[in-house]
């Protein structure tokens, strides 16, 4: 095998800001490998740690990018299946680099199916007739920026709105809702808002009720993560449900992760396979999920459109019930084209067009 990575800088659209600061740009690492050197047919990878966030945002992250292409080159490796291509990263890449192992996980997949950028076996890349509901996200700004936000989302189709709160004042992002709510009723748009562990012990019970006012879907992530016997309080005594997001970040064995979810017992969860090790550590998320009747959606973590699109391809091997965190792929300049598109609220894939990965490995 023959592997080799680029580095892209994706440049956002507009400031985008989050309760822990504001994104102007996000680094990618794109993995290619190949069965030798100078071959047509590759696989490509996203590895793409989200700055101040994901547990593998390290200062030599880019040499341990390098350290995996030179181990999948200096080696004979037999992957036949998805199976295998698990295996083997369980033994090569360490769980404390998640970012890195979905990187790997989705370049050989890719591989391993031909090149095609199809990931995993589903029919979701082939029918257009088959998209996935998503959520509109609405950055933090000042509350006039939000309005607007609010109004385009809104004119292209969607009715599942994710508001970022938290960054600035809490009476303003009350009046947003309540903009909202006088506009559209709970049958009309459904508002989930992410706090992204804005809340402090002090204010979180009374914020929520204050939240619930509006018919809010849940929350993510009221408080900071590692809290569990305030958390568990949360998710028992909230008005309005709780979706643990960072909560889940670092925590990788199957016994830690039952035990989580036992302790806490949360309404939803949310998944980021580049924040919680990938495609295999995303599905156990899951199945332990669904054992204890806790849903769940998944969500990028803005991703170029490789990552995006094999998260995608993960979650449509899903029935999904719920609007998942999938609409990522307008927020950049420089985003690699592809035939990844958004339409009515809708996630598809439009078969008729091409990608044009060349950026890539350039």
């Amino acid at each position: 095998m023959y592997a080799t990575y680029h580095k892209h800088t994706l440049q956002f659209k507009f400031l985008a800001g989050t309760s822990r600061g504001v994104l102007r740009n996000k680094d990618s690492y794109f993995i290619r490998v190949s069965h030798k050197k100078g071959d047509s047919q590759y696989g490509l990878g996203d590895c793409a740690p989200l700055q101040g966030l994901s547990i593998d945002d390290v200062p030599d992250y880019e040499q341990r990018v390098a350290d995996l292409c030179q181990q999948l080159s200096s080696q004979e490796i037999m992957l036949k299946d998805e199976s295998g291509v698990f295996t083997w990263l369980d033994t090569h890449v360490n769980k404390e680099f998640p970012s890195l192992r979905f990187g790997a996980e989705t370049a050989l997949l890719d591989l391993i199916n031909g090149g095609k950028k199809l990931i995993l076996d589903n029919n979701w890349s082939q029918s257009p007739h088959q998209p996935i509901p998503i959520n509109g996200l609405i950055w933090m700004n000042d509350q006039q920026h939000m309005l607007n936000q609010l109004k385009e989302k809104l004119n292209q189709g969607f009715d599942c709105i994710k508001i970022k709160i938290g960054a600035i004042d809490f009476d303003q992002e009350m009046a947003l809702l309540e903009f909202i709510r006088k506009q559209h009723g709970p049958d009309e748009v459904t508002i989930r808002v992410d706090a992204n562990g804005a809340f402090s012990s002090h204010d979180v019970f009374e914020k929520l009720e204050r939240l619930s006012a509006f018919s809010v879907h849940s929350i993510e992530q009221p408080i900071q993560p590692g809290q569990y016997p305030l958390m568990r309080k949360l998710c028992a005594q909230s008005p309005l449900p709780i979706a643990l997001d960072e909560e889940l970040i670092g925590v990788h064995e199957s016994g830690e992760k039952a035990e989580l979810l036992d302790q806490i017992l949360p309404q939803y969860i949310i998944l980021k396979p580049s924040l919680i090790g990938g495609i295999q550590a995303s599905r156990e998320w899951i199945h332990l999920a669904e054992e204890r009747n806790i849903g769940w959606w998944i969500t990028s973590a803005l991703e170029s459109n490789i990552g995006l699109n094999a998260i995608a391809q993960l979650t449509a091997t899903y029935v999904v019930q719920l609007p998942q965190g999938l609409g990522t792929g307008q927020l950049y300049e420089n985003n690699i084209p592809s035939p990844l598109q958004i339409g009515d609220g809708k996630l598809f894939y439009a078969a008729e067009d091409v990608w044009q990965d060349q950026i890539c490995y350039a």
